[in-house]
């Protein structure tokens, strides 16, 4: 019996009286406290990943316990140490962006998105305990990949489910979950890549375990609050969909072309958690008062002015509407363009200007700053784009779709960041920059000759 057979008058519930959390349906905190483990989990090994690689784990000593290890090694064409770290790193943050589109199918097809989820948590757990030993590392890894897929395309879905169509409430909802994202990206570095840092690396993976542990008991226990499950029934007909117009091919074929657009543009960004990490632990001055300050905490200011800037240029926006028009997408993509340009030029900078000393956090402070107003910019902002391209028959797909630009920017950032070691870094920064630069030239030429013939936006040549 599902739960929507337990509880017959759930729909009916969904109304403007269920204002148990924060004026919101009481399902509403428990989905955010859920997503806020999973991606306290996932910003874990984020921020710990290449850090226990470099310093720790392809080490020879400890190397040569880990199963499989020497096979990828050669897979990789026999790289070592830090290109290494950054090759396994690529292929794993990439592969978590690909794999949620088979979990939706996973869901929509078969298990419903309830046992799914709850099957994806169990196995990201699993995952996160596998990383205490280090011969299963592989084995960790590759449980996180499945884990993350089957978990992470389940839950966003039904905190739209908790509001009737005409509820003003559900914008804020989403609002609201992505605070739980945010805070969870700030409290990971801080928590499990202290633990791992400072007292030891398993220590750090295994507080991400029994976090989504917490999340995963706090799921099962939400039930009656959660809209009803999305299994589909024994023999149920598909229906048919609308037939695709012209206009509407136009459109898919766009998107898939601003696919690889933004992964490009994505590049500083996602590098934060590669080369960037390593960069900082070699070479910036974090010891303060005889005190060394762990390397992930560069992770948390990033999150912390991450969290601030879409606060701020959300306000700022509010503002801006009541004087002047609001750019449109494309537009607020430029400009976080040029701050992401910006951004890249501090690394510039950092880099130019070391000298024999360490690299104060002056540069680097800039550059999480200016490339979290262009993150404001674009990452939000995109994902409006693409559903606003995407046509009514293939709008679920749209948005998988779009998470492929993820999936490139990581399997990018995996390869590029293996040149960190043999390239100047003044270099290997002004090439981030050239690729936002690239971004912002491509997102201005589609603003200048599709967008009006694709969504008629006023100005558009």
């Amino acid at each position: 019996m599902t739960i929507a057979e337990a509880t017959p008058d759930f729909e009916e519930g969904m109304d403007r009286a269920d204002r148990a959390f924060l004026g919101h349906p009481k399902g509403l905190g428990y989905l955010a406290f859920v997503e806020g483990c999973e991606r306290f989990s996932y910003y874990s090994m984020q921020t710990l990943l290449v850090l226990y690689m470099v310093k720790y784990l392809l080490l020879p000593e400890h190397a040569s316990g880990v199963f499989g290890l020497e096979w990828l090694r050669g897979w990789y064409g026999g790289i070592d140490g830090q290109p290494f770290a950054s090759k396994i790193f690529g292929d794993y943050t990439s592969l978590v962006y690909l794999t949620p589109i088979a979990g939706g199918f996973i869901a929509d097809r078969w298990l419903g998105r309830r046992a799914t989820l709850i099957a994806g948590g169990l196995i990201m757990a699993i995952g996160h305990f596998l990383m205490a030993f280090e011969g299963a590392f592989l084995f960790a890894l590759l449980a996180l990949i499945v884990g993350v897929g089957l978990f992470k395309g389940n839950i966003a879905s039904q905190v739209g489910e908790l509001y009737k169509p005409d509820d003003l409430r559900r914008a804020m909802a989403f609002q609201i979950f992505y605070i739980a994202i945010n805070v969870s990206v700030i409290a990971a570095p801080l928590i499990s890549g202290t633990l791992g840092e400072k007292v030891g690396w398993h220590w750090g993976f295994g507080t991400a375990g029994v976090v989504m542990v917490i999340g995963l008991i706090l799921y099962i226990m939400a039930g009656p609050w959660l809209p009803a499950d999305n299994r589909p029934a024994k023999g149920a007909a598909a229906t048919a969909s609308e037939p695709m117009s012209r206009q509407d091919w136009l459109r898919v074929i766009a998107v898939l072309t601003l696919v690889p657009v933004m992964a490009i543009a994505l590049l500083t960004n996602q590098e934060i958690f590669n080369a960037y990490l390593v960069w900082a632990d070699q070479h910036f001055q974090l010891t303060f008062f005889g005190e060394t300050l762990p390397t992930s905490w560069m992770i948390t200011i990033d999150a912390t002015a991450s969290f601030s800037m879409l606060a701020a240029v959300a306000a700022f926006y509010v503002w801006y509407g009541k004087r002047r028009r609001e750019p449109d997408e494309l537009g607020k993509m430029i400009i976080g363009s040029v701050f992401t340009i910006a951004g890249g030029l501090c690394l510039v900078m950092a880099a130019a200007t070391q000298g024999d000393g360490k690299i104060g956090l002056f540069w680097p402070v800039m550059f999480h700053l200016l490339n979290s107003i262009g993150f404001a910019h674009i990452l939000p902002v995109s994902l409006a784009l693409f559903t606003k391209l995407a046509p009514k028959a293939l709008n679920a797909t749209i948005v998988g779709i779009y998470y492929l630009a993820f999936f490139g920017a990581n399997k990018i950032v995996g390869e590029v960041g293996t040149w960190y070691s043999s390239m100047p870094t003044t270099s290997f920064w002004l090439f981030h920059v050239a690729t936002a630069a690239v971004g912002l030239v491509a997102f201005i030429l589609f603003k200048l000759f599709l967008a009006k013939r694709l969504m008629g936006e006023p100005g558009a040549a």
